[in-house]
């Protein structure tokens, strides 16, 4: 691992020294001020001139915060004459921002990817985007990662012989389908309308579910409106247990309190693409590390070799 240097902003600082810790390289130093007026200045404390530059900073609460220190660092890199950088963004906050639904509104997504392109961003490593679409509002290669493979592996230990898979929409039925794939397992889906950010009605579930263990898959769970809604609607169908997995667990709004203290929930997996506000406290919750895929797709563009085997399924 020649000539690379990564940086990690002040969102998630450790799963960017865990990713260091798989590369065998050491996580370069950074200084972040705050100014009198509010303003932010960033400094890079390492060696960025002809090298190539990786920054991890995943888009978490408070989300502009970090969007503005993560568009200064790539300032400064560019302005330290770094060959390439590369953001390593495992959330990308603005992802639900993908369409005009209604007068007058902002494609956030589309907006806040060009803001990176212009702030210095040569390439973006992300994953579980919130809308495929979002992939192509970008100008500069977009390398998608997905965290299936890892959520897989955990359900394998357990016992998931009388499983089945969920959809908490129609929108994720996809990639529900393929995480049932790995499984050996059948899959379901939840007919969704989002009346509201924090209000959702399911009015009823594609597929039969009575009697089976549950695994709901969701890319997101913020509020937990969607999960909390779908547990009704799947204890209406006597199922024998569920258990919530997402690759973002963002958990906002003591979500994740609201959702361990159901019943008939087992157990809560999701990843560490953001840091997991209360972890410590909920006995019912599994983060599994994304750290080796992230690490092995930063190898992989360092050298320039194919990232596309980290999609496959056997």
């Amino acid at each position: 691992m020649r000539d690379i240097t990564i940086f990690s902003g002040s969102a998630h600082r450790e799963l960017a020294a865990a990713i260091c810790h798989h590369l065998e390289v050491p996580l370069a130093p950074s200084r972040v001020t705050r100014f009198a007026n509010d303003c932010l200045e960033v400094q890079l404390l390492a060696n960025c001139r002809e090298r190539d530059v990786f920054i991890v900073q995943p888009l978490v609460p408070p989300v502009q915060e970090h969007l503005v220190e993560l568009m200064l660092m790539l300032d400064a890199a560019r302005g330290a004459s770094a060959a390439r950088i590369t953001v390593v963004m495992p959330h990308f906050a603005y992802a639900r921002s993908d369409k005009k639904n209604a007068p007058r509104i902002s494609i956030g997504a589309r907006l806040v990817a060009d803001l990176l392109q212009t702030a210095g961003a040569d390439r973006v490593l992300t994953m579980t985007l919130h809308s495929p679409q979002v992939h192509g509002f970008f100008g500069v290669p977009v390398d998608h990662l997905h965290a299936l493979h890892e959520l897989a592996e955990h359900f394998r230990k357990v016992d998931i012989g009388n499983g089945i898979v969920v959809s908490p929409d129609l929108g994720n039925a996809k990639e529900a389908s393929r995480f049932a794939r790995l499984l050996g397992l059948p899959v379901a889906a939840a007919a969704k309308e989002r009346l509201a950010d924090d209000k959702v009605v399911i009015s009823s579930i594609i597929g039969d579910v009575r009697g089976r263990d549950v695994i709901v898959l969701d890319d997101e769970i913020a509020r937990g409106s969607t999960i909390l809604e779908l547990l009704d609607r799947l204890a209406e169908q006597d199922v024998a247990s569920v258990r919530v997995a997402t690759t973002h667990g963002l958990f906002t709004d003591n979500a994740l309190e609201r959702i361990g203290s159901r019943p008939d929930v087992t157990e809560i997996v999701c990843t560490n693409t953001v840091p997991v506000p209360g972890a410590d406290r909920a006995p019912k919750l599994t983060v599994i590390s994304v750290a080796r895929p992230l690490a092995e797709a930063v190898r992989r563009i360092h050298n320039g070799e194919s990232v596309s085997v980290l999609f496959d399924e056997h």
